[in-house]
């Protein structure tokens, strides 16, 4: 081999290298992407089993049930649906009805969500952005302006 075909070897291997580390970056990527749905989007989405997905909106009011233990089940709603929520976990200190929440997890065939994480709001002005977005669209939320409360 001259010195030119070692060279073009080498460059060769290493862009195989850095092709094969770039499509193993985006296929895990991929496997822990949990895509935003509000619960009227989940009717219209089409869900594979399984597949993991943020759920949010407000906590509706009356509708949290502890169980044994950890275990409580409540409703997310974007106001215009409504989706059964189970939890079993410590929840957020923050977390009661009328905030907003982010949960994480799988919905299963019955239509109950079952959440492997509850993301609660940290004070008086924060709602995640999702929400808040999605809220906003449907003209169900208004940002307070500074000095406004109470």
């Amino acid at each position: 081999m001259t010195r030119k075909q070692k060279r073009l070897a080498v460059i060769g291997g290493a862009l195989v290298f850095l092709g094969a580390a770039t499509a193993l970056t985006f296929y895990a990527l991929g496997q822990k992407a949990s895509y935003f749905f509000m619960p009227a989007d989940l009717q219209a989405a089409s869900l594979s089993p399984g597949q993991r997905i943020r759920l949010g909106g407000l906590v509706e009011p009356g509708s949290i049930r502890r169980g044994q233990g950890t275990q409580v089940s409540f409703a997310v709603t974007d106001t215009d649906k409504s989706v059964p929520v189970t939890y079993t976990g410590i929840l957020p200190d923050l977390f009661r009805e009328g905030q907003g929440v982010i949960t994480e997890g799988t919905l299963g065939a019955d239509g109950v969500f079952e959440a492997d994480s509850v993301l609660a709001k940290h004070d008086e002005t924060y709602m995640p952005k999702e929400v808040a977005d999605s809220l906003k669209e449907k003209g169900i939320w208004q940002e307070e302006t500074p000095g406004s409360g109470s």
